[in-house]
């Protein structure tokens, strides 16, 4: 025997005597184990999906709650939605709906009229285009961000459809005073 083999029978412990519960503790212990990794994940995307799911309320209760904000469409909404604010135009606020099926911008602002047919041409329209006496912005559209877009005003609107993927514009102008029209706009894309 050399002397590798006879430290290598040194160093092994002795077979012990068999474990009285025939190694029940272990299985417990891997069941255990097996039984949280499996939970813990569950736990954390059941508990994601409840908050995910009480965001979008929370979401949607709050931009109803908000309606129109006051101020300009970011960069970024004004060319997804292809639109534009004239320069200078003033009480200028927006509003934007996504769901599955379409996005909308809401717009309204008001300008002068010289401002107003430049911003049309834009748009790939003009002014000659708009029907006098026409709100294109359907009531349901309307009460969505306040709108009273009712009689009793000088209206003129137009829908400007364009081929997928460019969004289309509802377009309604209050004329009661010419020079200064007051426009709104939804703008709509759809995937």
């Amino acid at each position: 025997m050399t002397t590798t083999e006879h430290s290598a029978e040194r160093t092994a412990l002795p077979p012990g005597p068999p474990r009285a519960d025939g190694g029940f503790g272990r299985r417990c212990l891997k069941a255990v184990i097996v039984f949280l990794l499996i939970a813990i994940p569950a736990g954390y995307l059941y508990i994601s999906a409840m908050q995910s799911r009480g965001g979008s309320e929370s979401k949607k209760e709050q931009a109803a709650a908000s309606g129109l904000e006051e101020g300009w469409p970011t960069r970024l909404q004004r060319r997804l939605y292809e639109v534009t604010v004239p320069p200078y135009a003033e009480d200028v606020a927006s509003y934007e709906t996504n769901a599955w099926k379409a996005s909308s911008l809401f717009l309204q602002f008001t300008t002068t009229r010289e401002k107003f047919d430049k911003w049309l041409s834009d748009v790939g329209t003009s002014a000659s285009e708009l029907e006098d006496g026409e709100v294109t912005i359907d009531e349901d559209e309307a009460a969505e961000v306040g709108w009273d877009l009712g009689t009793g005003h000088h209206w003129a609107g137009l829908t400007l459809e364009q081929d997928k993927p460019k969004p289309s514009l509802e377009i309604t102008a209050n004329l009661d005073d010419p020079k200064y029209p007051r426009v709104f706009v939804v703008s709509t894309t759809t995937p």
